[in-house]
Formats: structure tokens, sequence, C-alpha cells
């Protein structure tokens, strides 16, 4: 409804998902937009923005996702990368908390592997490297345990 007994929500409280699903080709032209661009539309549809879970699937199930490029990267240097669940789920909170999506998981696995990933081919004894819930959350040190030194 309109006007007076309209009910009044703030921004965040609406679901804009479900107002686009909504939507019709004249919604659009009473947009501004001209018949002949809506006409080659042959299917208007919205999507619904990304949970938490699925962006830890993203960064985990495909073929090329991050974690596993990551680890491939590491590999070249003889190197075991290690994400613990936390960290991942904590990836993919800080991208809903920063409304990135999942292309905002690159910048901030970036930012947290950039100073080991340069530290890690000037030393010959890193075995493996472990990100926690707390190298994302409290911009910690990854973990990194050395291989012994055997005599």
């Amino acid at each position: 409804t309109l006007g007076f007994g309209a009910d009044i929500q703030k921004q965040e409280e609406r679901d804009v998902a479900s107002i686009l699903k909504e939507v019709v080709p004249e919604d659009l032209q009473k947009f501004g937009l001209i018949p002949e661009f809506i006409g080659r539309f042959p299917i208007i549809g919205a999507l619904n923005p990304l949970e938490v879970e699925d962006l830890v699937r993203i960064l985990t199930e495909p073929k090329n996702a991050l974690t596993k490029q990551y680890k491939k990267i590491f590999q070249m240097d003889n190197v075991s990368l290690e994400f613990d669940e936390g960290a991942i789920s904590a990836i993919a909170e800080k991208a809903v908390e920063r409304k990135t999506g999942a292309r905002g998981l690159r910048s901030i696995i970036e930012a947290i592997m950039t100073d080991v990933m340069f530290e890690i081919p000037s030393t010959d004894n890193i075995e493996k490297c472990i990100i926690t819930r707390e190298v994302i959350e409290h911009n910690e040190r990854p973990t990194l345990v050395f291989k012994n030194d055997v005599a």
C-alpha cells in the first residue's frame, strides 16, 4: 500500500530479492528502459544474496576453489597449507559482512596470505602453514610448522 497506510520499513528490513522476483517487463519500462532493450530479455530472474554456507562451498568445493589454488601455490615451495573449518567460515562471514559476495573472497584471502607467501620461499625449513579463525578475525600470523633438523 502507498500513502498514509503504508508499512514503512528500513532498507535493512526489506527483502529486496523477494521484491525483484515480482518484476515484469512493464516495470522495467516504467523504470526507463526502452522496449527494444527489454524485448531482448527472454527471462527476467532475481538472485538471492549468498549466505555464509554458500560462500564456504565456493571456497572449498569447485575444482579450482580458492583454497585449492593457494594449496597448489604453497606446494610449489614444498609447503602444505591447511585452512581449518573456523578459518574458512570466518572468511565467508567477513565477505557477507562486507557485502562483497564471492568476488570478495579472494581479496580477504590475499590480505592474509601475502606476507606468508613472501616469507616461505626465503625460508627452507617450513613444512606446513596453518590458517585458523584467529588469523582471519584478529590479523594474527599464520602458524608455521618447521621441519625437524636432523643432523
